[in-house]
């Protein structure tokens, strides 16, 4: 199986290496760029930081509906399936989030207790999961899925013991939160005690005593200012750059003001996302919420729905480009856009333009917030597309995760004669 997770992994920086590198070798942005591939070949996002719930207000998934989304590490695809569409595609370039996606598939359609599956994916700390995998799960996996989750780390445990060992901990992101943790409690605040507030009140409070002041620290400046620090958010060179834009402060304001709307904008009952930034996990059972397809209520549905989802190690345009015509209702971009150039865009739009069913929806999140396209695609497949300005709006206002600068929606218009 060793030569299966090898060859998965050649698959990924090869995307990579074609998604990311823009530059010389020979040049900073170009060793920056090699670093980041490198570091985003393995797991990356235990869990996504999109919001599905204002995904789904934004797509208004019909039954009917074929969607084709980014897949990351499935907790958007997975709740999408709330809404009954008729079918999914879950595309990534990352051969580790297709591995968590396509468990987190086998364990809804095999498990028949939601406990299991709440330890398995909300818990993600306890033993027993290692014994469902071996148990129940494996059986139900691809050969290269097993591959994966039971190749070793490189102290020889087997990665699916990181569903015994605190799941959300690991990953290219898990790590990040933990070094920030750990540079936050040596600089005299812990994130944690955020999760002590009762209140909106309370979390404004704790987050001006203890969390604001380390954005004036001229360490903590100094790293977020250096675009390879970032790279465990995730955050490719190109990025970097739009996300930190023109700010006199550079990325540490722009850092600074987002994690400012996590902590005091919304309610830490309703936010998991604050959750995963300041503990590293979900909230215990009853004390906040959890991803949609997470939640008790929605287990059945899930579960009933989950053989509707196709997984597949590719890039969002070379799928699209195998697709006919006019036979996709909803595109869910994520933020990749933000890592391309103008001529992958304007590659990837003529897909979506030519396999969008009158009226299909296209979402998709920015690092800036201004949409991507204008000025960057061909006029004329940006005049297939209504961009609604005002509804983007609104929804970006309800985004939980509070970490990107905009979220947009565009509707595909009738086609010309």
């Amino acid at each position: 199986m060793a030569s299966l997770s090898n060859a998965s992994r050649s698959v990924t920086a090869e995307f990579l290496q074609q998604a990311v590198h823009r530059s010389s070798v020979f040049t900073l942005d170009g060793l920056r760029e090699r670093a980041f591939t490198r570091a985003f070949q393995n797991l990356v996002y235990p869990q996504i930081w999109e919001d599905p719930a204002v995904d789904l207000a934004a797509l208004e998934l019909t039954p009917d509906c074929h969607v084709v989304a980014i897949g990351s590490g499935g907790c958007n695809v997975l709740s999408y399936l709330i809404d009954n569409p008729a079918r999914i595609t879950a595309v990534d370039l990352n051969s580790a989030h297709i591995a968590l996606i396509r468990l987190k598939l086998a364990a809804a359609q095999t498990l028949d207790s939601y406990a299991d599956f709440h330890q398995l994916f909300a818990q993600a700390d306890s033993p027993a999961n290692v014994e469902l995998y071996d148990d129940v799960l494996a059986l139900r996996l691809d050969r290269m899925t097993r591959a994966y989750w039971e190749g070793r780390d490189r102290l020889g445990r087997r990665r699916i013991e990181m569903l015994a060992r605190g799941f959300y901990k690991f990953g290219l992101l898990g790590r990040f939160m933990t070094s920030i943790h750990l540079l936050a409690r040596g600089l005299g605040a812990n994130p944690a005690l955020m999760l002590t507030a009762r209140s909106l009140e309370e979390q404004r409070e704790i987050y001006a005593r203890t969390l604001a002041p380390l954005f004036r620290h001229r360490l903590v400046r100094g790293l977020l200012n250096s675009p390879a620090s970032l790279f465990g958010l995730g955050i490719p060179p190109a990025q970097y750059r739009a996300l930190a834009g023109d700010e006199p402060g550079g990325m540490a304001d722009v850092i600074e003001a987002r994690l400012a709307r996590l902590a005091c904008d919304f309610d830490l009952r309703d936010n998991y996302f604050a959750w995963q930034a300041f503990g590293r996990r979900y909230a215990p059972s009853g004390e906040g919420a959890l991803p949609p397809y997470l939640t008790a209520g929605n287990f059945a549905a899930i579960k009933a729905r989950a053989g509707r989802v196709d997984v597949r190690l590719t890039t969002l345009t070379d799928h699209l480009a195998q697709l006919p015509e006019r036979g996709v209702d909803r595109y869910v971009l994520l933020d990749a856009q933000d890592w391309m150039s103008d001529a992958d865009l304007t590659e990837l739009w003529r897909e979506i333009t030519r396999t969008a069913r009158v009226g299909a929806r296209a979402i998709f999140r920015t690092a800036a917030a201004e949409s991507v396209l204008s000025g960057r695609i061909p006029g004329e497949l940006l005049a297939c597309w209504r961009y609604e300005a005002q509804r983007s709006a609104e929804l970006h206002a309800r985004d939980r995760s509070a970490i990107y600068g905009g979220f947009h929606l565009y509707v595909r218009r009738e086609q010309r004669a």
